[in-house]
């Protein structure tokens, strides 16, 4: 009975997002080199600034803004949180500038969330504490690109002890998806994390690799987890963690020729409680897996309600990976239940092309998470039941 409370909830939530673009259908994109694609419709930083403050307004003291720090170019970084429950929901996006469905999502949840008395916002309120931080990396989105906007020179300013190191193997100098980073170099902010919160940057641990910790070198990273250890000492602990991301336009649901919608996943590290995860044992104790499951779980259930449709298309993203320096990998050992979102296409493979669509997959997904939280439905969901869900394939049927 809970889990199809939920699942007509998320239907709910999500009904009056539908549109005729959604039924007429968007032709499929082409290579990124084939055409440049406008991006236009999605928020820029400044109009997501103005979006974030007549929200606030509008809400009446449901939803409370807060700069919680600056980008490197100085850009305010800003934190929202809504709702009075002991149950916390942090959630970020567009660490990787280029990524920016998450970001619309939150707006629209935030929105939903702040102004509506229906019962549904109602109980998520009383019984959550969502904190989000759209567009967390400012200065990537306004170049429309993967890596901050930040030179090793400036890493050793703020930490002298790294002079004579190698720069972190993150460091982007050279083009990546069509950006030219010679000019404006800048780092891959989604691996500059430790789950070691108190860390500070050591020269024997550079330039690292991907399978190593980050060194929270980059202000985005030190602002997201300055946040976190502030949950962490008002409430905790951070219940679930949430990070919005894009992947590749051409992958398939295993076995079909049906393009993935979005893929989902709780898996970013080695299980500290396995042989394999043996360097993590010091966070076993408070890694969560089954948890991380339950939650991926409600998103999927979710999309699997809406029926015949690209929302059917969810997949697990790679299982394999090992990246603790990833945001998601360092607060899953902190033992927050994580959840990545990655739907199709960057914006230099796809523009804005499909975006009311990918923008309700991510915000069907968050809702479905958001009911089983608030009405304790999450505890009914079978972790085992993640591993049936479709693997992420590169080729259709295969």
């Amino acid at each position: 009975m809970k889990k199809a409370s939920s699942i007509a909830l998320a239907l709910l939530l999500t009904a009056s997002l539908f549109s005729p673009a959604y039924a007429a259908g968007n032709t499929s994109p082409g290579t990124p080199d084939q055409q440049h694609y406008s991006i236009s419709g999605f928020l820029s930083y400044e109009q997501l600034v103005e979006k974030l403050k007549k929200i606030e307004r509008s809400s009446k003291g449901q939803v409370s803004l807060e700069v919680v720090g600056a980008s490197n170019r100085d850009r305010d970084i800003y934190k929202a949180t809504v709702g009075s429950g002991k149950k916390v929901i942090f959630i970020t996006s567009q660490i990787h500038g280029n990524e920016p469905t998450g970001t619309e999502a939150l707006v629209s949840i935030l929105q939903y969330l702040g102004s509506s008395n229906s019962p549904e916002a109602k109980k998520i309120r009383k019984e959550i504490t969502l904190v989000a931080m759209p567009m967390m990396n400012p200065d990537a989105a306004f170049l429309d690109r993967r890596g901050n906007d930040m030179t090793w020179d400036e890493v050793v300013d703020e930490f002298p002890e790294l002079a004579d190191v190698k720069p972190a193997w993150n460091y982007y100098t050279t083009p990546r998806q069509g950006d030219d980073y010679a000019e404006k170099p800048g780092f891959d902010v989604n691996r500059d994390y430790n789950p070691d919160l108190d860390y500070t940057p050591q020269p024997e641990d550079f330039p690292g690799g991907s399978s190593a910790p980050g060194w929270f070198i980059t202000p985005e990273a030190q602002t997201v987890r300055d946040v976190y250890k502030s949950l962490q000492d008002d409430f905790g602990q951070v219940d679930v963690y949430i990070d919005l991301h894009h992947q590749g336009p051409y992958y398939y649901v295993d076995g079909t020729d049906d393009l993935v919608t979005m893929s989902l996943s709780g898996r970013f590290v080695a299980d500290p409680n396995s042989s394999k995860g043996e360097k993590y044992a010091e966070y076993a104790d408070k890694y969560n897996y089954d948890f991380s499951r339950q939650l991926n779980l409600a998103a999927y259930h979710a999309l699997q309600s809406i029926g015949n449709s690209p929302f059917n298309n969810i997949t697990l993203y790679d299982q394999k990976i090992d990246l603790p320096g990833t945001a998601l990998g360092t607060f899953a050992l902190n033992g927050s239940g994580t959840v990545l979102f990655e739907v199709r296409g960057q914006t230099q493979s796809m523009g804005q092309k499909k975006k009311g669509q990918l923008v309700k997959a991510v915000e069907t997904g968050l809702y479905g998470i958001m009911d089983a939280i608030a009405t304790g439905s999450i505890e009914d969901i079978d972790p085992e039941e993640y591993e049936d869900i479709p693997i992420t394939s590169y080729e259709p049927g295969i």
